[in-house]
Protein backbone atom coordinates (compact mmCIF):
# COMPACT_ATOMS: atom_id res chain seq x y z
CA UNK A 1 0.00 0.00 0.00
CA UNK A 2 2.39 1.86 1.03
CA UNK A 3 4.82 1.48 -2.48
CA UNK A 4 1.56 2.46 -4.55
CA UNK A 5 0.98 5.66 -2.50
CA UNK A 6 4.94 6.79 -3.34
CA UNK A 7 4.47 6.36 -6.47
CA UNK A 8 1.02 8.45 -6.66
CA UNK A 9 2.33 11.29 -5.12
CA UNK A 10 5.42 11.10 -7.37
CA UNK A 11 4.01 10.75 -10.68
CA UNK A 12 1.08 13.77 -8.76
CA UNK A 13 4.50 15.44 -8.40
CA UNK A 14 5.85 15.60 -11.85
CA UNK A 15 2.48 16.44 -13.34
CA UNK A 16 1.52 19.23 -11.13
CA UNK A 17 5.31 20.61 -10.10
CA UNK A 18 6.67 20.37 -13.72
CA UNK A 19 9.60 17.91 -12.52
CA UNK A 20 11.33 15.54 -14.98
CA UNK A 21 9.24 12.06 -14.39
CA UNK A 22 12.48 9.96 -15.32
CA UNK A 23 14.25 11.18 -12.10
CA UNK A 24 10.60 11.50 -10.15
CA UNK A 25 9.75 7.51 -11.46
CA UNK A 26 13.23 6.15 -11.09
CA UNK A 27 12.60 5.50 -15.23
CA UNK A 28 15.72 4.80 -17.51
CA UNK A 29 16.83 8.05 -19.83
CA UNK A 30 17.82 6.48 -22.97
CA UNK A 31 19.38 8.28 -25.50
CA UNK A 32 20.27 7.22 -29.02
CA UNK A 33 22.56 8.20 -31.94
CA UNK A 34 21.17 6.91 -34.90
CA UNK A 35 22.42 3.24 -34.60
CA UNK A 36 25.70 3.36 -33.36
CA UNK A 37 25.57 4.93 -29.89
CA UNK A 38 23.15 4.29 -27.49
CA UNK A 39 23.72 6.43 -24.11
CA UNK A 40 21.27 4.64 -20.26
CA UNK A 41 21.07 6.99 -17.17
CA UNK A 42 19.05 5.37 -14.12
CA UNK A 43 20.20 1.91 -14.75
CA UNK A 44 20.61 -0.75 -11.54
CA UNK A 45 23.39 -2.62 -13.18
CA UNK A 46 24.96 -4.69 -15.54
CA UNK A 47 23.66 -8.35 -16.68
CA UNK A 48 24.97 -9.01 -19.26
CA UNK A 49 27.32 -8.23 -22.14
CA UNK A 50 28.78 -10.00 -25.11
CA UNK A 51 29.79 -8.15 -28.65
CA UNK A 52 26.10 -8.67 -29.56
CA UNK A 53 24.10 -7.89 -26.82
CA UNK A 54 23.60 -6.23 -23.60
CA UNK A 55 20.99 -6.69 -20.67
CA UNK A 56 20.99 -3.88 -18.07
CA UNK A 57 19.04 -4.70 -14.59
CA UNK A 58 15.76 -2.06 -14.34
CA UNK A 59 13.63 -0.80 -11.66
CA UNK A 60 10.89 -2.70 -13.20
CA UNK A 61 12.61 -5.00 -15.92
CA UNK A 62 15.53 -4.96 -17.76
CA UNK A 63 16.66 -3.52 -20.67
CA UNK A 64 17.98 -5.54 -23.61
CA UNK A 65 19.90 -4.30 -26.69
CA UNK A 66 20.89 -6.16 -29.53
CA UNK A 67 23.19 -5.67 -32.42
CA UNK A 68 26.64 -6.41 -33.43
CA UNK A 69 30.63 -5.21 -32.88
CA UNK A 70 29.42 -3.64 -29.41
CA UNK A 71 32.04 -1.68 -27.33
CA UNK A 72 31.26 -0.52 -23.82
CA UNK A 73 32.93 3.31 -24.13
CA UNK A 74 32.08 4.02 -20.64
CA UNK A 75 30.34 2.41 -17.91
CA UNK A 76 29.68 4.31 -14.28
CA UNK A 77 27.11 3.29 -11.20
CA UNK A 78 24.27 4.25 -13.33
CA UNK A 79 25.34 5.45 -16.38
CA UNK A 80 26.51 3.21 -19.84
CA UNK A 81 27.88 4.33 -22.86
CA UNK A 82 27.47 1.75 -25.60
CA UNK A 83 29.06 1.98 -29.34
CA UNK A 84 28.43 -0.28 -32.56
CA UNK A 85 25.62 -1.50 -34.69
CA UNK A 86 22.49 -1.44 -32.40
CA UNK A 87 19.33 -3.22 -34.31
CA UNK A 88 17.07 -3.67 -31.40
CA UNK A 89 16.24 -1.79 -27.76
CA UNK A 90 13.62 -4.10 -26.09
CA UNK A 91 12.06 -3.37 -22.69
CA UNK A 92 11.41 -6.26 -20.97
CA UNK A 93 8.59 -6.53 -17.82
CA UNK A 94 8.27 -9.77 -17.12
CA UNK A 95 10.86 -12.01 -15.97
CA UNK A 96 12.62 -14.41 -18.57
CA UNK A 97 10.93 -17.75 -17.58
CA UNK A 98 7.42 -15.95 -17.86
CA UNK A 99 6.61 -15.99 -14.26
CA UNK A 100 5.81 -13.14 -12.43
Amino acid sequence: MAKKWGQLVRYWMTKNMDLPQDVMMDLPRITMIGQIHIYIENHKGLLTFTDKELRLLLKQGQLLIKGKSFVIKTILPEEILLEGKIDQVIYITENPGGTK
